[in-house]
């Protein structure tokens, strides 16, 4: 799927791949839930792989990216002016920050996961309704978003990330048939 481009195209590819990832997530017997990813990490370069050990995992960065992108779009509505990464963290080090993720959540139960990721869903979807097409697709409406779009954001924060989640899930759902 193209990376959406508007208003509509953003939802609908939103829904979708959330769909299909707790569509997939059902389809995994009950023990796999909460098992230890048992795919080859080894030839995978980029770090989330070493990071994520389990579906919670998964599941909580989609979370706390969620979160994210709420607390960024409502801060800066509201007059005060926020990053959207947290403090402390650029998109250099953007990393160091998801891993602070992964250790905070390392209690948190598989079903708590889902539930947190469920809840944020439809808060992201219900916040992205809010705003025009040319709002989230029309660069330098909200100075606060810099030189894209605030869409892209969402786009980021949605889809985009679901589709690595389904990714990381297929692999691990194949990795049981083995």
């Amino acid at each position: 799927m193209a990376r959406p481009t508007n208003k509509e195209e953003l939802l609908q590819a939103a829904e979708q791949s959330y769909d299909k990832m707790v569509a997939l997530l059902k389809t995994l017997p009950e023990s796999a839930l909460t098992q230890t990813f048992t795919f080859d990490v080894e030839k995978e370069k980029q770090a989330h792989w070493q990071r994520d050990k389990n579906l919670r995992d998964v599941l909580i960065h989609l979370y706390e990216w969620h979160k994210l992108l709420l607390t960024w779009v409502e801060t800066n509505q509201k007059g005060e002016a926020k990053p959207f990464l947290k403090a402390g963290y650029n998109w250099r080090n953007y990393g160091e920050m998801n891993i602070e993720f992964w250790q905070k959540h390392q209690s948190t139960t598989y079903e708590e996961a889902f539930e947190l990721v469920q809840t944020t869903h439809q808060k992201v979807m219900d916040l992205a309704e809010q705003f025009s097409n040319d709002e989230l697709f029309e660069k330098g409406v909200f100075p606060w978003v810099g030189g894209t779009t605030l869409g892209s954001y969402f786009v980021s924060a949605t889809a985009s990330h679901y589709e690595w989640a389904l990714k990381k899930i297929r692999k691990f759902k194949k990795s049981l048939a083995n």
